[in-house]
């Protein structure tokens, strides 16, 4: 006998086994609504809309869009509170964070949990840095399965080697993977996912490895057509001249994603007459917190006290804030029983 309406939590074996004996016995089960923690994890709450959906309609919009760095729960909070309509997962960060290296030496399982507890602490969409997809097709598309699991709306993959190297390491070889591979790669990714609103992004690195604008192009042109909603183009040069250069060929083929972070100088009006979809920044606020914390660790070391630092941090009570305590202590009273009740 069959539901009658779409069940969108997946149920433990022991909770299936027991929906099983009393679907046999007649019970008829309704399902109306998503479960809390799924509407909390997959869709904006406020407004019902799947984060997926807001984060294409971001990459699909006409004006340029702007997402935050994050690494973290408190981080992504951060951001969203700022105004960021959305949060780029950054991989740099959340290894640097992890107090690892950027090169896939934390686990795609570790990344997973980070990205549960950011996806849980804002309600804006995420967009990941998924490096290479962590392998081959297989990885990626059962790594595609778990984000989707966790609500986050979109996944960047690049166009290089497992494990990756970071693109703004100097004189590091950058090989990148056969253009073919890497498009049934994506399309292996979207033939997986399950929400058709989740978001793929290629990431091409083809001006990173210094194989040109034409090369750009050609791997731009096959990941589009591999079912990819946007385009990432990256550029480790001062002046962003190859970016120019590549969105004059493209002609606005598809959406475009850039990453400026070393080229910072350039007006962001010049990537709206460009009709650029969305800007990323990239890494900003690990590279604060981790000046922050030399800076203050060692002044604590030097001076032997807080009384030089008290006024320069957060308070405790804006830590309570920002996890939502106030949340916790509505809750307490709603749902532990009153002394001598």
């Amino acid at each position: 006998m069959a539901t009658t309406g779409p069940a969108k939590c997946l149920l433990s074996s022991g909770l299936r086994s027991a929906a099983g004996q009393l679907l046999k016995a007649g019970f008829k089960a309704e399902v109306t609504a998503p479960c809390s923690s799924c509407q909390r994890r997959r869709y904006a709450v406020e407004t019902g809309v799947k984060k997926s959906t807001k984060l294409r309609q971001m990459l699909l919009s006409s004006d340029l869009e702007f997402i935050m760095e994050a690494h973290s729960g408190i981080s992504a909070c951060i951001a969203e509170e700022a105004g960021f309509k959305g949060i780029w997962a950054s991989g740099l960060s959340m290894a640097t964070q992890l107090g690892v290296r950027d090169s896939n030496e934390a686990s795609w399982t570790q990344v997973l949990e980070v990205l549960e507890f950011m996806n849980d602490a804002c309600s804006v969409p995420i967009l990941v840095d998924a490096d290479t997809g962590y392998g081959n097709f297989n990885n990626a598309r059962r790594l595609i399965r778990k984000l989707e699991d966790r609500g986050i709306a979109g996944a960047a993959v690049e166009d290089k080697l497992f494990p990756k190297t970071n693109s703004l390491l100097d004189g590091r070889a950058q090989p990148l993977a056969d253009i073919k591979e890497f498009a049934l790669k994506i399309q292996a990714m979207k033939d997986t996912q399950r929400d058709p609103d989740f978001n793929i992004v290629a990431r091409v690195e083809a001006l990173i490895a210094g194989w040109g604008v034409d090369e750009a192009l050609k791997r731009a042109d096959a990941y589009l057509a591999a079912g990819a909603t946007a385009i990432l183009m990256h550029s480790k040069l001062s002046e962003p001249t190859e970016i120019k250069d590549f969105l004059k060929a493209w002609q606005n083929k598809g959406p475009v994603v850039l990453v400026p972070t070393t080229y910072y100088k350039t007006p962001m009006q010049v990537w709206r007459d460009e009709k650029v979809s969305m800007v990323i920044w990239a890494n900003h606020s690990i590279r604060a917190s981790v000046k922050a914390m030399q800076e203050l660790t060692a002044q604590i070391y030097k001076e032997q006290s807080t009384v030089g630092v008290e006024k320069k941090i957060a308070t405790v009570k804006e830590l309570f804030r920002l996890t939502k305590d106030d949340e916790l202590k509505v809750a307490e009273d709603k749902y532990l029983p009153k002394t001598g009740a």
